[in-house]
């Protein structure tokens, strides 16, 4: 069988609709609205000023409930105002003892409830509803703006553009049939692989996959714009908070410990290695799965989707055929290289030499867990 011979269509676009997937913008918030309702705005407002309300240490949050919220939309961005909030106002209190209060926590309880979401800054928020058009050239900017300046603008808009520029590859795994046309879906999935990489900032730079967005520029990002970026995940090693977690007052008596935002939430992520079949090592599996409910759950509903087809990587494995074997072989490649890339983006902009076991967005060790999920990929390569 050549693949090239093969004549089946691509999956209808509803197949990605039913999963909060857009043909257009994956898993990113489509066209998000910058403005809440009307009742809502001094969240808004609050959210856009924390640099400053941070700084003078003004940070409060006005009394308001979160019943006239209504709809998808509205609530992602509530959820990702509040999030911002949240770490805003932990920020300021330090090491004090990092209490929500009531005016605070219930209403992003609420929020989070009725998402199916943790009351928690997370991907979901800080990238993938986090993001606006600038200008007609299609320039991008966050919604929400953070200390820590350019290079966290830029942190921010980065990663944006490597979920972007995976979207082509979603489109393949739930539409393609999995023993006739598997050769032309392995051709069509390829691509987007080798894309996300140029997403990733280069030396020199190269552009970004999203036509008309410029391509952020970064700097090794500083002490206080990284904890910004993971605020809050108060892992043990955390000084921004104790491994207790964070009190959410007038919802639990106990508090609550949750992981920040983190690339390891990312279902792009996650459903490629669903789709190629890539089976990560004991410790880094467990940290991913945990991540899968940090994510909108039609996103991780996508990812279990994937997992329940036949595996590909055995299809491919036992059809004896040598086209088959290369095609497959090109997308985990692909993968490979852009996790190899991260690596050495992590390690240039985030993780400080002299701290290899620095921890992540998540919580995990960045580079030791990197690794091993580009190990893990590397395996996954047949024999041919």
């Amino acid at each position: 069988m050549d693949p090239a011979d093969e004549t089946e269509q691509p999956p209808p676009p509803c197949a990605l609709d039913k999963f909060h997937i857009s043909p257009e913008y994956g898993f990113l918030l489509p066209d998000p609205q910058t403005e809440l309702p009307a009742p809502y705005r001094p969240w808004m407002d609050l959210a856009r000023s924390l640099p400053d309300l941070i700084a003078t240490r003004q940070l409060r949050a006005p009394q308001l409930s979160a019943a006239q919220l209504h709809g998808h939309r509205d609530l992602r961005l509530a959820h990702l105002v509040l999030g911002f909030i949240t770490a805003g106002y932990v920020w300021q209190d330090g090491e004090e003892g990092p209490v929500l209060p009531q005016n605070l926590a219930v209403p992003f309880w609420e929020v989070s409830r009725r998402l199916g979401l943790p009351p928690i800054l997370l991907h979901a928020d800080l990238v993938l509803a986090n993001w606006r058009q600038r200008d007609r050239a299609g320039n991008l900017d966050p919604i929400v703006w953070l200390p820590g300046g350019e290079s966290l603008r830029g942190f921010v808009l980065v990663t944006m553009l490597v979920e972007k520029a995976a979207v082509p590859g979603l489109q393949v795994p739930l539409g393609m049939p999995r023993v006739r046309g598997i050769g032309r879906g392995l051709s069509a999935w390829s691509g987007p692989g080798r894309c996300c990489t140029p997403a990733l900032p280069q030396a020199p730079p190269e552009p970004a996959c999203a036509r008309g967005t410029e391509q952020p520029v970064l700097d090794p990002l500083p002490c206080a714009a990284l904890q910004w970026a993971t605020l809050p995940s108060w892992p043990p090693s955390s000084k921004a908070a104790p491994s207790s977690g964070l009190l959410y007052e007038g919802v639990w008596e106990l508090p609550q410990a949750y992981s920040g935002g983190s690339a390891a939430q990312s279902t792009v992520l996650h459903a490629f290695d669903a789709f190629l079949g890539v089976r990560h090592h004991e410790e880094s599996s467990a940290f991913l799965h945990r991540m899968r409910d940090y994510m909108p759950p039609r996103h991780r509903a996508f990812v279990e989707a994937i997992q329940a087809l036949p595996p590909l990587r055995e299809l491919v494995l036992s059809s004896g055929n040598e086209a088959l074997h290369c095609a497959y072989n090109r997308c985990v490649t692909a993968l490979a290289a852009f996790r190899t890339r991260h690596i050495a983006v992590a390690t240039k902009y985030v993780a400080a030499p002299s701290r290899p076991e620095q921890r992540g967005t998540g919580g995990s060790p960045v580079l030791r867990f990197l690794k091993s999920v580009r190990d893990a990929t590397r395996e996954a390569l047949l024999n041919v």
